[in-house]
């Protein structure tokens, strides 16, 4: 939407930068385009030698918008919005799909062990290594639904007093590891806030990557210190990794967050008082195209991740394996390969997908880089899990742990859509680079491109959408659907309450018959063999199917049905059926 458009139209060659008049006291501007070190390897890690290039917010130039039938600043706002919106349509579509089956049928449904024994194998698999996988599959689920069914006995089986003390220590750790949180979180802020200060020295070269490796540092530690709290109180493993993840989701978020907020009190001046936002709306001092400080920043944090798990992968847990594989003794066994935990990995992806999103505006091709960083970590971490780590004794259900995943990344494009928004709708663009140096905010190009292409009738039309007369039956409407919709999931919710009740009376039912089976079947042999009972008769007469004790699921014997008595054959007592007959009930049916 704006790569063709802008090599189709030719963008005109930059003029001259603009000159800033404003004096900045104790500082100097500094020279962007000149790097302190003529490395290009090093250029090209903290993305100074792409400042002038389409990778960067600055690269992009376009003519006025009365001159060209296509708005290149219209194009370059709105995509980013929208792609935005369908990745908030399509994570909400798959977590409907994904909603577990026990929100739906209640919170005291268990499917039961017998339906996953008899229904769990896929009778269209030819292969033998497909078979040996579904085979682990299906016991791994047997483990799980096993160990949380003894979680369960555990956790009916405590005392009051037991209660009272797991729940001063669930306290107890989640007040510490939130204490652990903030500490991370404090250590990412002074880190960027340090970073951007000592911005013009020489030592800069080796501070550039500090934001990234404290992130990535609190990111490793973090865990660790998270799983080591929880097995100090002696947990259930599931309670263990459950809220370990949690905790792990938290402290990613909060970290980008963080960093997010700590580059907007740097560079807009959030939350402080300087003389140059004052005038420019941003720090003109020491950033004169702030989109592209943004942007680098951004683009450092994805080359480090990448270049982070390249290195763990090569560095750490190849050694590791071959270290384990040729020495032998107690510190070896301890030691051992990597274990691969899936949660990590997955939310290592996330993370990264929430880094692209941020920088979707300030670094238009950064969804590109990333793509390409991901297909080489698939094949990096295949060769990790394959040959150089063992499983987790840990079993990791999929199928349950999906929707938490999308939920993750649907806060993870919220966290994005946040500083977006605000720099779209009210930051000042840079003076002196970009498509927006001419506007007090890029939105304002909007009302702009909407007064010189569309009509009169057009132009009210938008008006009238965007004012507050249409918010009223707007109200109305969403208000409509939203009776409709909940009327109809509480008309779903009560048709499946109907339904599960019918199946249960149906099995009770058919118990009731099982029982008058089970005692009219012996009243047989009177009227058949009037003699002595052979030992071959005796084995092939059915039986009863609960002999001796009440059929399981019975609510126990019940009264006479009235309505007219049955048809009793003539040399038969009432009961006793003959050998051709069939059991007829007041209904007309027959057993």
């Amino acid at each position: 939407m704006v790569l063709l458009p802008l090599a189709w139209l030719r963008p005109p060659d930059p003029g001259p930068a603009q000159n800033l008049t404003l004096q900045c006291p104790g500082s100097h501007q500094p020279q962007i385009g000149i790097p302190i070190f003529h490395n290009q390897l090093w250029n090209v890690l903290t993305g100074r030698a792409f400042t002038n290039t389409y990778l960067f917010y600055g690269g992009y130039r376009a003519a006025p918008e009365s001159s060209s039938a296509y708005s290149i600043r219209l194009a370059y706002l709105l995509s980013p919005l929208a792609c935005l919106l369908l990745c908030f349509c399509g994570t909400l579509q798959r977590m409907v799909k994904g909603l577990p089956q026990r929100l739906l049928l209640g919170q005291d449904y268990r499917a039961p062990l017998s339906a996953k024994v008899f229904s769990s194998w896929d009778f269209c698999i030819r292969v033998q290594e497909a078979a040996t996988i579904k085979k682990h599959e299906i016991s791994n689920e047997f483990k799980a639904e096993l160990e949380e069914d003894r979680r369960l006995q555990l956790a009916q089986q405590r005392s009051p007093t037991q209660r009272a003390c797991h729940l001063l220590t669930f306290l107890w750790v989640n007040v510490l590891i939130g204490l652990l949180v903030v500490g991370a979180i404090s250590a990412i802020f002074w880190a960027t806030k340090y970073s951007q200060d000592k911005k013009e020295e020489d030592l800069f070269v080796v501070l550039q990557y500090l934001p990234p490796g404290v992130i990535a540092l609190v990111n490793f530690l973090g865990p660790l210190l998270f799983v080591f709290l929880v097995q100090l109180e002696n947990y259930p493993p599931n309670t263990e990794v459950n809220l370990t993840l949690i905790w792990c989701v938290v402290l990613k978020l909060a970290s980008l967050g963080m960093f997010s907020f700590s580059l907007g009190q740097s560079i807009l001046c959030i939350g402080g008082n300087r003389t140059s936002c004052e005038v420019y709306g941003y720090n003109a001092c020491d950033y004169q195209c702030w989109e592209n400080a943004v942007g680098e920043e951004l683009y450092k944090l994805i080359i480090f991740n990448f270049l982070l798990t390249v290195a763990f992968a090569f560095l750490v847990s190849l050694p590791r394996r071959l270290l384990v594989e040729r020495f032998s003794g107690w510190f070896w066994t301890w030691l051992d390969r990597e274990e691969f935990l899936v949660p990590k990995n997955v939310l290592d992806i996330l993370a990264g997908q929430t880094v692209t999103w941020v920088g979707l505006f300030f670094c238009p091709l950064l969804p590109l880089l990333n793509s390409i960083f991901l297909f080489l970590t698939f094949y990096i971490k295949k060769y990790t899990l394959l040959r150089n780590s063992r499983p987790s004794p840990r079993l990791f259900r999929a199928s349950s742990s999906t929707f938490f995943f999308q939920l993750v990344l649907l806060l993870g494009l919220l966290l994005a859509a946040v500083p977006l928004g605000y720099v779209v709708s009210s930051t000042q663009s840079s003076r002196d680079c970009g498509l927006f140096t001419n506007y007090s905010a890029p939105w304002q190009v909007v009302p702009e491109v909407v007064a010189l292409w569309l009509p009169l009738p057009g132009r009210r039309a938008l008006n009238y959408l965007s004012s507050h007369a249409f918010s009223f039956p707007l109200l109305i409407l969403l208000s409509l659907v939203l009776t409709v919709c909940v009327s109809q999931s509480r008309a779903n919710a009560k048709t499946i309450h109907e339904l599960r009740k019918q199946l249960v009376w149906q099995g009770r039912e058919k118990w009731h018959l099982v029982e008058d089976l089970s005692r009219l079947l012996p009243e047989l042999a009177p009227s058949d063999s009037p003699g002595p009972e052979s030992p071959l008769s005796r084995a092939s007469r059915p039986r009863s199917f609960c002999p001796g004790f009440p059929c399981p699921g019975s609510p126990g014997p019940r009264a006479p049905r009235p309505g007219p008595s049955r048809v009793v054959p003539t040399g038969l007592s009432p009961g006793c059926p003959g050998p051709s007959s069939r059991f007829r009930y007041p209904s007309g049916g027959a057993l």
